[in-house]
């Protein structure tokens, strides 16, 4: 069953040299139960994306149209206080930096029970008691005692899995990951990713993984869309994606990940960097940096046209049709 829709989404900062979009047109679904990974470099537009689901782009910036769906329900343009109620309840956020999404005047024990009073309904007594059992279930040793203790206490792996508890424990349908990896050392990563696969299969959560590593998607996600330069370049089933890449830069995206046995192949570089949002070139956004580059990709924008599974946008791929 669809649990996110995301149909035609343009996120648009007005600025005084005219307005700039960070998300062109966006679509997208996903199921119950289901992670995709939203994958491309820094400056994609993953967690512009991530932000316009949850709520939280900072004015002006704002979602200039389409619309955004959970359940069926439009909630992109809800008030304010109605869309913070679903946040937390309803959606939950993992994001880079623990111990910035952390109070640190509180204990974790008293943000752990005071979301789970306000979006569950619990009393103190049970939510404590919850709040312990949260802390054990993410692999937090003596839970007890740690409860009471404050984030400046915890290592960054132990302040990820706090952060993930307080994500999950008041029973969220979709849970939007934001590169909640990237400041932690690869064992402690490899750590946190089984347990969030591990605890969203257990509770039918959806995850929206925001990560720039295509290898954190090949081992965590069920499907992954690759963005680049605001607009979604390919979509597909994890398999097909990796195992065989339509776009020629999620190609680069899967070559420039290192072959383990292989110590003598060098990794391939994309060359160039990801355009700015100023003046958007009328064609493919990819054309100067992609080595099969055509004419047509210059003037014109590609459409995303049906590719096994998913989509991918490709002059290359709509000539081979």
């Amino acid at each position: 069953m669809t649990l996110l829709e995301l149909d035609n989404v343009v996120v648009e900062f007005p600025t005084r040299r005219g307005p700039l979009e960070a998300v062109k047109g966006l679509s997208l679904e996903l199921d119950e139960g289901q992670i995709l990974g939203l994958v491309g470099e820094s400056g994609a537009g993953k967690s512009i994306t991530g932000a316009a689901i949850t709520g939280l782009i900072e004015p002006p910036g704002l979602i200039r149209s389409g619309e955004v769906r959970l359940r069926g329900q439009r909630i992109d343009n809800l008030p304010p206080e109605k869309i913070r109620r679903i946040r937390g309840k309803e959606i939950g956020a993992i994001f880079q930096d623990p111990l910035t999404s952390l109070n640190p005047v509180y204990t974790v024990g008293e943000q752990l029970v005071d979301t789970m009073r306000v979006h569950l309904g619990l009393d103190q007594k049970a939510a404590r008691k919850r709040a312990i059992e949260w802390l054990a279930e993410v692999g937090i040793p003596a839970p007890e005692a740690r409860l009471d203790q404050h984030p400046h206490q915890f290592s960054g792996g132990m302040r990820q899995r706090v952060v993930i508890a307080l994500a999950l424990c008041a029973e969220p349908k979709l849970i939007i990951a934001d590169e909640p990896t990237t400041a932690l050392d690869v064992s402690v990563q490899a750590q946190i990713l089984a347990l969030l696969k591990r605890l969203c299969r257990e509770n039918g959560t959806a995850v929206v993984l925001v990560t720039h590593d295509m290898g954190v998607i090949a081992e965590t996600a069920d499907r992954v869309a690759v963005m680049y330069a605001g607009r979604l370049v390919e979509i597909g089933d994890v398999a097909q994606v990796i195992q065989d890449p339509l776009h020629p830069y999620t190609r680069g995206l899967m070559n420039s990940i290192p072959q383990i046995g292989n110590r003598d192949a060098r990794l391939t570089q994309i060359e160039g960097a990801m355009p700015g949002l100023r003046n958007p070139a009328p064609g493919c956004a990819f054309a100067p940096r992609c080595p099969r580059a055509m004419d047509i990709c210059r003037t014109t924008r590609p459409v995303p046209l049906a590719a096994g599974s998913g989509q991918v946008a490709c002059h290359l791929f709509g000539e081979a049709q």
